[in-house]
């Protein structure tokens, strides 16, 4: 929660959970001025009911001007239905935020009609001004070892938990899942890659560079590879060391999920496209005979280096 849009005002951070008092102090060095804390055994599991009936006392408590979440799958659970009680606006998987210097209007920027367009949205009769982003759509903000701010604990009350679902069992997926937001570097295909053979080409190139394999929109309908590699406005959003993109034409739904990574590299025979224009680093070509051939000189470093 942002507590004001005038400058020199304090941001505060809202942290739920059970067990989480110990480590919250480290938030102020990324730009937290207050932290409200509330640690309790009935927030262990996330339960939106709950977590919105305190959320709703807390805004009510404080009067923020801005509340902000991320745009993940309990992000996306949790603040509509806040929103809804708060009568308050929402604006969904935002990609860029701003203040008006002149109102203190929050700008809220996301992709619309498709993501054919960049639309900016505000909210200005209405507060609270909410928004969800999407994760590691922005920089990470640059940390300031020993900042220190002010620690509000709060506690869950009766009336937080009166009519909501008791989570009973809670049970995790026994398989392995993808985490594309924690690869250094991925290596991403598109329609160019032609089918799901091109695509075991790309995971032994990834294998062999430690990357992770994303993938277009246009690679997972096609069925060349399944929807958690997908990369971009309906799939994850990433901010990697490198970003290798293969055969991807870059259209702004693909774009919005890669373009804040730190080094892109794009492999492609056209080199018009928006992706290639974006690129740090672009490689015009054939990528069923560059792909090869990096992977044979990267073999053969390695064995140099081992030879030496």
């Amino acid at each position: 929660m942002n507590f004001s849009t005038a400058a020199g005002t304090a941001a505060a951070t809202v942290v739920l959970g059970s067990g989480i008092s110990e480590n919250i102090g480290s938030l102020f060095a990324y730009g937290a001025d207050k932290i409200i804390v509330v640690d309790d055994g009935k927030l262990s599991a996330f339960n939106d009911e709950l977590e919105c009936n305190l959320l709703e006392r807390l805004v009510g408590k404080y009067r923020p001007e801005i509340v902000l979440c991320a745009a993940t799958s309990r992000g996306r659970a949790l603040i509509p239905r806040l929103s809804s009680k708060l009568r308050a606006g929402l604006t969904a998987d935002c990609t860029g935020l701003a203040i008006d210097p002149e109102n203190g209007d929050l700008l809220q920027t996301r992709p619309a009609f498709g993501g054919n367009i960049m639309a900016t949205i505000r909210s200005g009769e209405f507060r609270p001004q909410m928004a969800t982003v999407r994760p590691k759509v922005m920089p990470t903000p640059d940390v300031m070892p020993g900042r220190t701010g002010e620690v509000i604990r709060e506690k869950i009350t009766a009336t937080d938990t009166l009519n909501v679902k008791e989570i009973i069992k809670t049970v995790k997926r026994s398989e392995p899942t993808l985490n594309l937001s924690d690869a250094h570097i991925i290596a991403a295909g598109g329609r160019a890659m032609k089918g799901p053979d091109g695509f075991r080409l790309l995971e032994r190139f990834a294998n062999q560079i430690g990357a992770a394999v994303g993938a277009s929109r246009a690679a997972v309908d096609n069925g060349w590879i399944a929807y958690p590699h997908q990369i971009g406005q309906t799939g994850a959003t990433v901010q990697t060391d490198v970003y290798i993109a293969c055969g991807i034409s870059g259209q702004i739904q693909h774009l919005i999920g890669m373009q804040s990574c730190k080094t892109i590299i794009a492999i492609d025979i056209d080199d018009s496209t928006p992706m290639m224009n974006l690129a740090d680093i672009a490689v015009k070509g054939d990528l069923f005979e560059i792909i090869p051939h990096l992977m044979k000189e990267i073999g053969n470093d390695k064995k140099n280096g081992a030879k030496s």
